[in-house]
């Protein structure tokens, strides 16, 4: 078989993909070196990719200044899982309906869930809306804000749509109601767009902190990962002011709030790393599946 011969396309599309690699990798391994790097090192600058004095001392600052990490990963985790498939169970629902070509009120009920998109009540009447439903310090408070996004609605509707009209007519035939067909044939063709709503939707639930903030403070049980490291961050902000100019990089000759902060993202952004693999094979599916159209 005669090889390919390499031209100068070729080596020039290499670099370029190098440098967008390089690129895109840099912010991450820069934000991981800081955070492994010595707080008293990292004051002087310089760290690039590779931490230059190698410690685990941010890490033991964070989890040795706060008791009640392990509970609040435990939150956050069960609020992602419940919230995220919440989410996909109300969001793909919806959407099924808003796909109907025969429901007498999908251009209404359309028009409104578009609606939202633009306009919105505000935080004060949010606030006394979830108080008077009784959400307050109360694990619902993340599932049912959160429910529903017309963003999440739109995108599913519009795969549905693209799907082939000949399978729901068929099945129709054999006797199959509408929820068989939601079931057993929508939802596996979905999946694609199923796993890419599911991230958007585990990403969101698993950074909040700010309803953690309003609606779950007097409950130390509802505290999640994310507000207590908000914590752990602005406590390293207030100690670096309290001190003197001359160390107010260094607090207790341990760590500094830039450490600090690079850790939090680091211990922050690796649990929704090590989910998107698994999910990767979808959208790659996602690529063909609605493309043909009936």
């Amino acid at each position: 078989m005669k090889k390919r011969k390499i031209t100068t396309f070729d080596i020039v599309l290499t670099l370029f993909m190098f440098v967008v690699i390089v690129i895109t990798l840099y912010p991450f391994l820069n934000i991981l070196a800081i955070s492994l790097n010595n707080a008293i090192d990292t004051a002087r600058g310089g760290i690039h990719i590779w931490p230059r004095d190698f410690t685990f001392a941010n890490y033991q600052e964070i989890f040795g200044s706060n008791d009640r990490l392990l509970q609040a990963f435990s939150m956050s985790i069960l609020r992602t899982i419940v919230g995220t498939l919440a989410g996909i169970i109300a969001s793909t629902m919806l959407a099924y309906v808003l796909s109907r070509r025969d429901f007498v009120f999908n251009g209404f009920v359309g028009f409104l869930l578009v609606l939202t998109m633009f306009i919105s009540g505000g935080l004060i009447p949010e606030y006394m809306l979830i108080r008077q439903l009784g959400l307050i310090n109360d694990f619902q408070v993340y599932i049912w804000p959160m429910l529903l996004s017309a963003f999440n609605v739109i995108v599913i509707r519009s795969f549905m749509d693209n799907l082939p009209v000949a399978l729901e007519e068929s099945a129709k035939m054999d006797g199959a109601n509408d929820f068989v067909i939601f079931s057993r044939i929508i939802i596996p063709l979905c999946l694609p767009v199923i796993a890419t709503i599911s991230l958007f939707l585990a990403v969101g639930q698993w950074n909040s902190w700010f309803d953690t903030y309003l609606y779950a403070r007097g409950n130390e049980a509802l505290t999640t990962l994310q507000f207590e490291l908000m914590k752990i961050l602005d406590n390293a902000q207030m100690s670096a002011g309290d001190i003197n100019q001359q160390n107010a990089q260094v607090i207790a000759g341990q760590t500094n709030p830039q450490s600090i902060k690079m850790a939090i993202t680091i211990i922050a952004t690796v649990p929704i790393l090590l989910v998107y693999p698994f999910l990767q094979k979808y959208f790659v599916t996602g690529l063909t599946l609605g493309a043909v159209k009936s």
